[in-house]
C-alpha cells in the first residue's frame, strides 16, 4: 500500500464526496479490505473480513481506523461512487506506463501500440439478475486496451454480454500516430476509418469473404519471413467502400509454427510487411492478460447489484502488483511467458502471482 499516496487517495475521494454522512468505515478502510482480499486470495467478504478480524491486533499498523464487519463492507461497497477507485486506477495506470515507456516490443517500432480484445465473465444469473446473457445464465464483457509495452491496461469498457465487439470502438479513446491492434470481430469499415480521420494506424485480420480491388502489389524481398503478398487495395462493395473510401494494405502472412496463413489490413503504408505481421502476432498478450486475470478472480460475493460488482472490479485493479514497475519478479514473468509456450502452460497450472480480478 506504500506505492500510493494518501494524499492522491484522499484527492480520488473529495473529488466524489466519498466521505459525506459516512461514521467509521472510511473509504480507505474499504479499500485496504478489498486490496487484502485480492492480494491474499480470499474467496468472499466474509472470508476476508473473517481472516482480518483473526488478527485484529494487527489492523491499525496495516492502516485501518474503524471497525470491520462484513454487512458494512457489503453495504460500502453497494452505496459508495465506484468511480473513487476507477480514478485512483487510473493514476497508477499513467505511474506504471512511465515505468514501462522504455521497454521495448518484439519489433522495431518506436510508436505506442495497443492491442483490443475482450473477455466474457460469467455470473450467476440468481444473485446478478441485471446481467441478462442467456437463459440460465450470466455474464458481462470486459472491453481491454493493453499497451504492450508492459503490458498495462490503459481502458477498460464493462459492457454486457451481448453487445458485440465492434461497439467497443465507439467510446475508445484514439491517439494520433498509434498503432491499434484487433481481431476481425472489430472489423467494421466506418467506425475503422474513423483511426484514419484521427491520424492513428490500425491492424487487423479480414474476413475471408472480402471482396476488394488490387491496385498495386508490392514486391516481397524475402519470402522466406513467411510474407506471401503485400498489396494495396481498395473495397470493393457499396457499402464497405462508403464507410472507408481510401486505399488499404493486405499483407498475406503464412506462420511456419502454426502452419497457417493470415491476411491483415492496415492503413500505414511504409513499415515493412514483417514488422505488421510481428505486431499482430503480439496481440496474444492481451489473450494471456484475460487467462491469468480468470485464474485469480476474487471476491464473488456481494450484493449483486451493478455497483457493487464495479466497485470490486476496480479494487482487484488498483491492488495489482503491476504498478511496482518493471523490476517486478511477477511482471517480469509475466511479459516473457508469451515467448515461451510450454512455460506459459506450466505457469497457467499454478497461476497465483497477480492479485487481480475482473468479477
Amino acid at each position: 500500500m506504500s506505492l500510493i499516496h494518501p494524499e492522491v487517495f484522499h484527492r480520488c475521494v473529495d473529488r466524489f464526496r466519498g466521505q459525506e454522512r459516512l461514521r467509521s468505515f472510511s473509504c480507505w478502510d474499504q479499500f485496504l479490505c478489498m486490496a487484502f482480499g485480492q492480494l491474499t486470495f480470499r474467496d468472499s467478504l466474509r472470508d476476508t473480513v473473517d481472516c482480518l478480524c483473526a488478527r485484529s491486533d494487527r489492523l491499525y499498523q496495516m492502516g485501518f481506523r474503524g471497525p470491520i464487519r462484513r454487512s458494512t463492507l457489503a453495504d460500502a461497497n453497494e452505496q459508495r461512487d465506484w468511480r473513487i477507485y476507477a480514478q485512483l486506477a487510473q493514476t497508477l495506470i499513467r505511474r506504471a506506463r512511465r515505468l514501462y515507456a522504455n521497454e521495448s516490443l518484439a519489433m522495431d517500432l518506436d510508436a505506442t501500440a495497443y492491442a483490443l480484445d475482450s473477455t466474457t465473465i460469467d455470473l450467476c444469473l440468481n444473485l446478478f439478475r441485471w446481467a441478462k446473457f442467456r437463459r440460465t445464465k450470466g455474464a458481462i464483457k470486459l472491453h481491454t486496451l493493453l499497451d504492450l509495452r508492459g503490458p498495462i491496461p490503459t481502458f477498460i469498457h464493462i459492457s454486457d454480454g451481448k453487445l458485440h465487439d465492434v461497439n467497443a470502438l465507439d467510446p475508445l479513446p484514439i491517439e494520433p500516430g498509434s498503432f491499434y491492434v484487433m481481431d476481425r470481430g472489430y472489423l467494421d469499415f466506418e467506425r475503422l476509418h474513423t483511426f484514419q480521420d484521427l491520424g492513428a494506424f490500425f491492424v487487423i485480420r479480414a474476413k475471408r469473404s472480402l471482396r476488394y480491388v488490387r491496385l498495386k502489389s508490392q514486391e516481397v524481398v524475402d519470402p522466406s519471413t513467411g510474407v506471401r503478398t503485400d498489396q494495396i487495395i481498395r473495397l470493393k462493395t457499396f457499402y464497405s467502400q462508403k464507410g472507408y473510401p481510401d486505399r488499404l494494405r493486405r499483407i498475406r502472412y503464412f506462420d511456419a509454427e502454426t502452419q497457417r496463413f493470415f491476411v491483415y489490413l492496415t492503413n500505414h503504408f511504409t513499415l515493412p510487411p514483417l514488422t505488421i505481421a510481428l505486431l499482430y502476432k503480439s496481440r496474444w498478450q492481451v489473450e494471456l492478460f484475460f487467462e491469468l486475470c480468470a485464474l485469480s478472480r476474487r471476491g464473488d460475493a456481494g450484493c449483486g447489484c451493478r455497483r457493487c460488482r464495479r466497485c470490486q472490479l476496480v479494487n482487484a485493479i488498483d491492488s495489482s502488483r503491476y504498478w511496482r514497475g518493471p523490476e517486478s519478479s511477477a511482471a517480469g514473468q509475466y511479459r516473457s511467458l508469451h515467448r515461451d509456450r510450454p512455460a506459459r502452460l506450466r505457469y497457467l497450472a499454478s497461476a497465483r502471482t497477480i492479485g487481480v480480478a475482473f468479477e
